[in-house]
């Protein structure tokens, strides 16, 4: 009775202590290719200079965003999580464009992304926690040059009960 205990035991610890990469957080200094066997294969790949820039973008529900910058030498430099009121106060109304907003806070929530016709203007939408905390939803309009509107950011109706 005793042994399936024992045996579950020295299985965890095995796991724990071979190294397993699903348990490894990213560090300053890792090699790209242990972090993308980290996180899996990037959604998206921005070149600045020659700095490379790595997107994971959560599922179409998610709240988060992570960019890790990797060096010519193949080694992360940094890495964090982009959906912040301060990422998205970087855009910048009438200057940023397009791809501004995608290096600076990766692509949108992918059901969350649409066209509005009266004023002719695209929207994209990023659902995150705001401070952590509140379910919120940034929505960053567009002109038809691909020029940065407006930022809204509200409740995300994703979480909005019907009382």
């Amino acid at each position: 009775m005793m042994r399936f205990p024992r045996l579950l035991s020295i299985a965890v610890l095995a796991l724990l202590f071979s190294g397993c990469s699903m348990f490894q957080k990213p560090y300053p200094g890792m090699l790209e290719s242990e972090l993308v066997g980290i996180r899996g294969k990037p959604d998206a790949e921005y070149l600045d200079g020659d700095i490379k820039t790595l997107e994971w973008t959560a599922p179409a529900t998610g709240q988060y965003t992570y960019m890790a910058r990797i060096a010519p030498d193949g080694r992360m430099v940094s890495d964090e999580q982009v959906l912040t009121v301060e990422r998205f106060s970087s855009l910048k109304p009438g200057i940023s464009t397009k791809y501004d907003v995608l290096r600076t806070v990766g692509h949108p929530n992918r059901l969350e992304s649409e066209y509005l016709s009266l004023p002719e203007s695209e929207v994209w939408a990023y659902r995150y926690k705001e401070e952590g905390v509140w379910n919120s939803m940034m929505s960053i309009h567009f002109d038809r040059k691909g020029v940065v509107k407006r930022l809204e950011n509200g409740i995300d109706p994703l979480y909005v009960r019907d009382n």
